[in-house]
């Protein structure tokens, strides 16, 4: 019987013709709403410091953000992959928390 180093190595047919390299395509990440709801004790002015420093919002942007949240209960802040939804919640209960404010958040999937 013949050892493992003098075994010949199987014959291939060879192929002829173009290679193709197949691609692999990323799925894009689901994304999530984060949204803030209307209470009576957040001031108006919290809610757009809020909007402006941690979701960047222009000030015209972040008024009228506030003002349908103000108006209708809940509004979306933004939209964003799930890790930064979840940091940029965390981040506004945080805030709201130190300034000693009520206002609540929470992300939920994008259609």
């Amino acid at each position: 019987m013949p050892s493992d180093s003098e075994k010949k190595p199987p014959k291939t047919k060879r192929e002829s013709g173009l290679a193709l390299k197949e691609r692999v395509r990323t799925k894009k990440p689901p994304m999530y709403k984060v949204l803030l709801y209307n209470d009576d004790y957040t001031t108006k002015e919290f809610v757009v410091m809020v909007l402006q420093s941690i979701f960047q919002l222009s000030e015209a942007q972040a008024v009228r953000v506030m003002m349908h949240v103000h108006n209708n209960g809940v509004g979306v802040a933004g939209i964003f992959t799930y890790e930064v939804a979840e940091t940029k919640v965390a981040k506004t209960l945080n805030l709201a928390q130190a300034h000693e404010y009520p206002l609540q958040c929470s992300l939920e999937p994008a259609e």
